[in-house]
């Protein structure tokens, strides 16, 4: 059985030009647009991938969402997150 290795998230990461995050009026949501369509996000998902803007690091995307949350331990869940959009071509 292999194992697939997962890259290491870049130190900012940040949405790739290829995708453009915008809020949906009709459909009341952040989306992700790109060539061949669009991904609708749930709240803390657009919320994490909103800081991705390259000069954030992930420690302090994870204190802004902590806080915005008002929780503790989101860590895993954040990086869960970008590992996920860094398979899918949206993290730099």
């Amino acid at each position: 059985m292999t194992e697939t290795l997962i890259p290491a998230l870049p130190q900012c990461p940040r949405l790739s030009r290829l995708f453009r995050l915008q809020f949906e009026r009709a459909q009341d949501a952040w989306v992700l647009l790109y060539p061949e369509g669009m991904v609708q996000l749930n709240q803390s998902a657009a919320e994490i991938l909103r800081r991705c803007d390259g000069r954030r690091q992930l420690d302090d995307i994870v204190a802004e969402l902590q806080a915005l949350f008002q929780v503790d331990g989101i860590r895993p869940q954040v990086v869960a997150l970008l590992q996920e959009g860094q398979s899918r071509g949206w993290i730099d």
